[in-house]
């Protein structure tokens, strides 16, 4: 059945396709090496405000289409604004910026996200990739922050790259400009699995269907929870953690799962 969301598809660069609560983000500009362009940026930031107040989307899978998951910034349109009276410095802020406010909303959004990869996310587009909760890569899937080959370092790839690997291989990354195989990828933390060549996809969707046959009150209080402690001391990391698990534990559906496991019987969630 055709969807208004997927009657939308052709109109944007990211597509959106929903079926049986997890929603299927795809960029869909190929052409164009999927690069997070002006226009891709805003449609892509549209959709997660849009999927964000879902209430059946319980975990959204992102993908692409063609062999470059996403090349990273449109160069030709960084280029294009050397030529402005500041050297580009208003234009180049502006697009930092959205970058980063993209990157934070799949972080802040509500449901869980899996980056599926296929062919290559380099800079920004490895950022995207290392932005998501999970990550599953086909087994010709490459990853690499090359800014510092073109005289220019991947500053804000690594914050995202950062925080999901440790701070030798980051720096590596960052340094060497290299590429990183899917193996070595998962080694290192960047993609959780990786998986026959053309099967990221249903393997991520499989992932985002086991999640979404769970509660969603603890996976949405649990995403916000791991995110927002990483951020804190030891201490305050627990005091903060303690008060929000009271709070999933006063939930019905807590009741209703711990009761399911002493009864041996299947829970029925609520969402509640």
């Amino acid at each position: 059945m055709t969807t208004p969301q997927d009657q939308m598809a052709d109109e944007t660069p990211v597509a959106l396709h929903v079926e049986a609560g997890v929603a299927t983000l795809t960029l869909s500009r190929p052409a164009q090496r999927n690069s997070l362009s002006e226009a891709m940026m805003a449609s892509f930031s549209q959709r997660l405000e849009q999927v964000s107040g879902m209430e059946e989307v319980r975990a959204v899978v992102l993908t692409a289409e063609g062999p470059v998951f996403s090349a990273g910034h449109d160069l030709k349109e960084i280029q294009a604004h050397r030529g402005d009276a500041d050297r580009g410095r208003a234009y180049f802020a502006q697009t930092l910026e959205r970058c980063s406010a993209l990157m934070k909303a799949i972080v802040r959004l509500p449901q869980p996200v899996i980056a599926a990869v296929e062919g290559m996310a380099t800079a920004a587009g490895c950022q995207l990739v290392a932005s998501c909760d999970l990550a599953v890569a086909g087994a010709q899937a490459r990853f690499c922050t090359p800014g510092v080959n073109i005289g220019l370092f991947c500053h804000t790839p690594m914050v995202a790259l950062s925080r999901n690997v440790a701070p030798k291989h980051a720096m590596e990354m960052l340094l060497l400009g290299e590429w990183v195989l899917a193996e070595d990828a998962a080694r290192m933390g960047l993609v959780n699995r990786v998986v026959e060549a053309g099967s990221a996809l249903g393997t991520a969707q499989g992932l985002a269907a086991q999640i979404a046959g769970k509660s969603r009150v603890p996976v949405r209080l649990g995403k916000a929870a791991f995110y927002a402690q990483a951020e804190m001391g030891l201490d305050d990391a627990y005091a903060y953690a303690s008060e929000v698990m009271t709070t999933n534990m006063l939930a019905r559906d807590a009741d209703e799962g711990i009761g399911a496991v002493l009864a041996r019987r299947t829970p029925q969630w609520e969402d509640r």
